[in-house]
């Protein structure tokens, strides 16, 4: 059994696999604050494991988080937005809970984006982009087989894009308001229009909107890393349609010049046990 742990700024799935794509046991939860969270995370994993846990553990967290092993600062949260996180250690919180176990850490939306390449949507690509919407807007990508970091990692949600002519909505985003995760993201839907994105009907003018939105990012992902595929994943894009009408929207900004970049999406085959599974493959390679 191997262990892997999903943090995510809604969520956490904590679960055990059999390191080929399999999801053997889960459990999920709110993630609240990090003390509780990660609470019901180890005792869940004591109960499977015993008192010495696990030998390795993926995580696949939101951020931003520090990713670099050698950084005085491995595992600690920054300028996240997520309540009561920021300066939070995942990396002290694990030595305490398991002093044996050895953490690989990775963005949630780089996570999930390995298991898509390994056992889902993107099987046998090599350049792909995996966006989430749900709480924020966060971006995993691949280049030529790699996943990208960076100095710490895309942040792809903070990228500034025009705004919709009908839109007086200021933005969500407590750093830039309306940036694409100010304008796009689960919460500004709700801000903007009052209710939660999933208790919207299929017909609220909300939906158009949100695919043009949507479409504005993601003809910069394609213009500057030019994906063979670009994989919605997070709760948004569940939604009836969504998906359909954003590569409408696509194709319309990319005016021909691009080669039907609205035929690249997809939602993600591994649906939502992606970012598990792939914690699970980052605890395998580690």
């Amino acid at each position: 059994m191997i262990a892997g742990i999903e943090l995510g700024g809604t969520k956490t799935v904590v679960g055990l696999g059999d390191g080929r794509g399999r999801v053997l046991e889960q459990v999920r939860f709110p993630t609240t604050s990090p003390r509780d969270t990660m609470a019901c995370a180890w005792t869940w994993l004591r109960d499977r494991f015993g008192k010495s846990g696990p030998a390795v553990l993926g995580v696949a967290s939101f951020g931003p988080i520090q990713l670099d092993r050698q950084a005085l600062d491995f595992g600690v949260y920054l300028t996240t937005p997520k309540p009561g996180w920021q300066g939070f250690s995942l990396e002290e919180s694990l030595r305490e809970a398991f002093p044996e176990c050895r953490m690989v850490l990775e963005t949630d939306v780089n996570a999930a984006l390995l298991a898509e390449l390994r056992y889902g949507a993107a099987k046998g690509m090599r350049d792909v982009v995996y966006l989430t919407i749900g709480t924020g807007i966060g971006a995993g990508i691949s280049v030529n087989g790699q996943l990208v970091h960076g100095t710490l990692h895309p942040e792809m949600g903070h990228l500034r894009v025009p705004r919709h002519e009908n839109d007086t909505f200021a933005g969500s985003c407590p750093y830039h308001r309306d940036c694409w995760e100010g304008l796009a993201s689960g919460v500004a839907m709700e801000q903007r229009w009052g209710v939660a994105a999933k208790d919207l009907p299929p017909d609220h003018p909300a939906w158009e909107m949100e695919a043009w939105y949507l479409a504005q990012g993601i003809l910069a992902a394609i213009a500057i890393l030019s994906p063979q595929r670009v994989i919605l994943g997070g709760g948004v894009p569940q939604a009836t349609g969504l998906v359909a009408a954003t590569s409408r929207h696509l194709d319309q900004l990319g005016n021909g010049y691009f080669d039907a970049p609205g035929n690249r999406l997809c939602l993600p085959a591994l649906a939502q046990d992606a970012g598990l599974i792939g914690a699970i493959e980052l605890a395998v390679a580690g």
